[in-house]
C-alpha cells in the first residue's frame, strides 16, 4: 500500500495559487480505511483549512467504494472594530464541498476503472483532445488501484 503524503494541488483561482495538504491521520474500522489531509497555514486557524479525505470500503455486496473528498471553508470578511476597540475573532461563514465516488465492481479491473476515471474528469474538465491517463497519485492509487494511503 502506498504511504500518506503531502499532497500539493493548485486552485481555480484567476491566478492559481499552490496548496499543500498535510497528512492528519489514517483510520481502519471493519472493511473501511479513511485517510485525511490538511493544509497548514500559520495565519489561519485550524477548523478553517482546506482538507481533504480518502475513504475505501467493501461493501457487503463485494463492491468497492471509492470516495474523495474536498472541503474548503470560507472565512467571513472581519472589517472594523467596535466602539470598544474589539475586532471579533474570524469564523468560517460556510464551506464548499466537493465528493467524487466510484463503485467499482469486483470483476472491474485496474484499466477498466481508469478508463472510467479518466471519461469523469476530462468530461468534468472539457477536455475533449487525447490526453494521457494519469497514473500516479492519490486519485489514480484510490480509484484505479483500490488502494488506500497507509
Amino acid at each position: 500500500m502506498s504511504a500518506i503524503a503531502n499532497i500539493t494541488v493548485f486552485d481555480g483561482a484567476a491566478t492559481p495559487v499552490s496548496h499543500t495538504l498535510t497528512p492528519v491521520s489514517v483510520t481502519r474500522k471493519d472493511d473501511e480505511v479513511t485517510a485525511e489531509w490538511r493544509e497548514v497555514v500559520a495565519s489561519v486557524p485550524t477548523y478553517a483549512q482546506v482538507r481533504a479525505s480518502a475513504k475505501l470500503t467493501l461493501l457487503k455486496s463485494g463492491v468497492w467504494k471509492c470516495e474523495w473528498t474536498v472541503v474548503t471553508p470560507v472565512m467571513e470578511a472581519i472589517l472594523n472594530q467596535n466602539a470598544a476597540g474589539y475586532t471579533a475573532a474570524p469564523k468560517v461563514a460556510y464551506e464548499d464541498k466537493m465528493i467524487l465516488t466510484q463503485f467499482a465492481h469486483p470483476r472491474s479491473t485496474v484499466t477498466s476503472r481508469r478508463l472510467n476515471r479518466m471519461m469523469g474528469i476530462n468530461i468534468g474538465n472539457n477536455i475533449s483532445t487525447s490526453v494521457a491517463a494519469a497514473t500516479a497519485g492519490p486519485f489514480s492509487e484510490l480509484f484505479d488501484s483500490l488502494i488506500s494511503a497507509t
